[in-house]
């Protein structure tokens, strides 16, 4: 059944849908099934594969609670075969909770007490809606001095509470009044207190309908009513939602209409109205009455509830994929290779931190300078820097984007002069809240925060990814509104964005950090852990099977893992490819038949070109599948590959540009640092992002999202259309 709806919903054919649970409840990872067995799932990405498993969670735990919901109404000997069967085709938790709640056991509530004081029967007499004298002469029969039932009137009010849970818990009703409110209702918005400014002034008087409102905006909204600047409410349309109550439960004795639980027809009437219907006028207007308090009570809260619920949950699903596709971008930015690079975190009063890693990231120096307020050593700060640069060939300054930045730019542009070296604006983010880590102080213990600082803000220009990953993916800065969402569902967002980056890229077993390896296909942070120490103790490991030999690394472990990981001083050229050991001997087959060897691999003149023809014959002949003999093909003509080299490149800079420098009109080159719900922030390189509105992407196109234009990392040209300097705010378009 499960595997049938995820085939459908996915739009995959059965056997794959069947065949992916089977991997995935053999215990293999998404990157694993998505790379390594491709021929069986019929080449399904690692994209549907998650929303595969995502789902696949959902499905269960939907079953789960059908289940528990079957069995706890069996057990209150209610269950009927067409409750269970309704129970059994509900396609959400929310229609199963919607069925379950008559049968919830309850909290004392108005109504329960009521029934305990023996007013159930008054109920039944009212709802049923016949009889032929007036209610309060029902009720003396219920009066009780024992269950302080004491008047008429307290009978008539217990056994309308007890019609308003009736009501409340009928799921026909809440469904269709959780729909038509959806459809029809508006967010409407006020001030807290008009005369208080803040930045959510512009929803002091705000209503908007619930089904138009953007995701940005209910997040904003959200944001100020957390901060108490704002009130919301929602305005449902209470005249047809109640029309349509009494349609249903009120009996017109002409016709023959059924009670409560009949609800099938969705057709309003107003009774205002219609005075054809014949109603019984003792109960009609204690029924309206208990109507109108279900609705207002007990429905409309919990609808309200319900509707503010999805509609944040919609808007954080949205800005976390947001979020998410921004950091696969900039997890996934090119590196700059085989250059020296001076890290540089500007400051003002504690100074400028420096710190100059080499190729690889080792740090070779660290220094602090002071060319900004309150001391302004310029003079001093460029020998001392000049010196940095000459003594260990600097390729690159990379610069914090934080505080004290433009003035520190000036500076090394100035140093710079005559030179070969140029200098790169980086995004610091994150990097002060490494720098104090339990992290950093083990990986640098005798470094102080700004030196460590320093050192990742170089490295992050050297390899993005490795660097990154050290650093709660909140702190990076290509988010919206994330402190304010779910964050257990953040973090697992963001989690599989890393896991899929570090495993796509694959990492060099002997140099790799803890914090990469716990990304790896199949390592737990004790493999990680065991995998560091084992390297510690025994130095590099020489291929990927010395892997067996750590710790608790058993043969699943290293079936999952192998693949992405790389030894790059093995004497198996394999070892720097994605072609996984499980394909080693066929890999060396595959070979043998072309007429090579392994050493003929890295040889320029290498031929590997084979027809659609030539792979069937070849994969028939070594027992492979087609989908992996390409793959495995494809690696050989590229071992050690690196998916990023593709990716652009950071803008390198020789000259200083301020936002007073800008006017109307000028084209400039600049990086997506961050895209949004509304449009991209664009660093032209004036330490102030300017804003290009969707509107501003792309001409005679409508847009449905700036994503589908523009990534985090990508290089565009971009034409200034204001600049307003009180505000440092800078328009931009790409419409040039």
């Amino acid at each position: 059944m499960i595997s049938e709806t995820l085939a459908k919903e996915l739009s995959i054919k059965p056997w794959q849908s069947k065949a992916t649970i089977d991997l995935i409840d053999e215990g293999n990872t998404i990157p694993f099934i998505a790379r390594y067995r491709k021929e069986v799932t019929g080449s399904l990405d690692d994209e549907i594969l998650r929303k595969f498993d995502e789902r696949l969670v959902y499905l269960r735990n939907l079953e789960d609670k059908k289940k528990q919901v079957i069995e706890s109404i069996d057990e209150q000997g209610k269950l009927t075969s067409d409750l269970q069967k309704k129970i059994e085709n509900a396609e959400t938790l929310v229609a199963v909770d919607d069925i379950y709640r008559p049968y919830r056991p309850k909290k004392r509530t108005r109504a329960t007490i009521a029934k305990e004081k023996g007013l159930q029967g008054l109920a039944d007499i009212i709802l049923a809606q016949k009889t032929k004298i007036p209610i309060e002469e029902v009720a003396k029969d219920y009066l009780s001095d024992e269950h302080e039932v004491n008047t008429v009137e307290d009978a008539i009010s217990g056994a309308q509470d007890i019609i308003a849970e009736v009501i409340s818990d009928n799921a026909d009703f809440r469904d269709f009044i959780r729909k038509l409110s959806f459809q029809k209702g508006e967010l409407v918005i006020s001030a807290k207190d008009k005369e208080l400014s803040s930045e959510y002034e512009m929803y002091y008087d705000y209503t908007e309908p619930i089904p138009k409102i953007a995701t940005h905006r209910i997040l904003a909204i959200n944001r100020g009513e957390k901060k108490k600047f704002l009130k919301v409410k929602i305005k449902t349309p209470e005249e047809e939602i109640i029309n349509y109550l009494n349609y249903h439960i009120l009996i017109d004795q002409s016709k023959d209409q059924k009670i409560i639980n009949q609800s099938k027809n969705k057709r309003l009437i107003d009774l205002s109205k219609d005075k054809k219907g014949i109603y019984n006028e003792f109960t009609t207007p204690i029924l309206e009455e208990a109507i109108l308090d279900s609705y207002k009570r007990l429905i409309s809260p919990s609808i309200e509830r319900e509707i503010r619920n999805y509609k944040t949950e919609n808007a954080e699903e949205k800005s976390i994929k947001v979020f998410s596709k921004n950091l696969e971008s900039l997890l996934m930015q090119g590196p700059i290779m085989n250059k020296v690079v001076l890290g540089w975190d500007p400051g003002f009063r504690t100074g400028c931190k420096l710190a100059i890693v080499d190729e690889i990231g080792k740090v070779l120096n660290t220094e602090v300078v002071f060319p900004t307020e309150p001391q302004k050593k310029i003079e001093e700060t460029k020998k001392i820097v000049k010196n940095l640069i000459e003594e260990h060939n600097v390729d690159i300054i990379a610069l914090g984007n934080g505080t004290a930045s433009r003035e520190s730019e000036q500076i090394i542009s100035d140093i710079i002069k005559g030179t070969n070296v140029q200098y790169v604006i980086v995004n610091e983010a994150g990097a002060s809240v490494y720098s104090a880590s339990k992290l950093a102080n083990e990986e640098f213990p005798n470094f102080d925060v700004g030196e460590r600082s320093a050192v990742s803000i170089a490295r992050r220009l050297q390899d993005p990814l490795a660097e990154l990953v050290k650093i709660d993916p909140k702190s990076i800065g290509v988010g919206q509104y994330q402190h304010d969402m779910n964050q257990k569902n953040l973090n697992e967002s963001l989690k599989t964005v890393v896991e899929k980056a570090v495993n796509n890229v694959g990492v060099d077993l002997n140099t790799a950090s803890l914090s990469l390896l716990n990304y790896v296909s199949g390592i737990t942070s004790s493999v990680a852990n065991n995998i560091v120490e084992y390297r510690d103790k025994n130095g590099a490991f020489i291929n990927r099977y010395d892997l067996l030999k750590v710790a608790k690394l058993g043969a699943k472990t290293f079936q999952q893992c192998a693949g992405f990981l790389k030894v790059f001083n093995s004497s198996n050229i394999l070892d720097i490819t994605t072609v996984h050991p499980e394909s080693y001997e066929v890999t060396l087959a595959l070979l043998s038949k072309l007429g090579h060897s392994l050493e003929d691999i890295t040889k320029t003149n290498l031929s590997l070109n084979l027809n659609d023809k030539d792979h069937a014959i070849l994969a028939e002949e070594l027992a492979i599948g087609e989908i992996t003999l390409h793959d495995i093909v494809n690696e050989l003509k590229k071992p050690g590959r690196d998916p990023r080299e593709e990716m652009p490149q950071p803008i390198l800079r020789e000259d200083t540009l301020k936002i007073e420098d800008l006017e109307e009109g000028m084209v400039m080159e600049g990086t997506v640092r961050n895209v949004i719900d509304f449009g991209a922030f664009v660093d032209i390189g004036v330490h102030q992002d300017g804003l290009v509105h969707i509107s501003q992407m792309i001409e005679n196109k409508f847009v449905s999202h700036p994503l589908d234009i523009v990534n985090v990392g990508d290089i565009v040209d971009v034409k200034i259309l204001d600049v307003d300097l009180k505000r440092g705010r800078i328009q931009l378009s790409m419409i040039i």
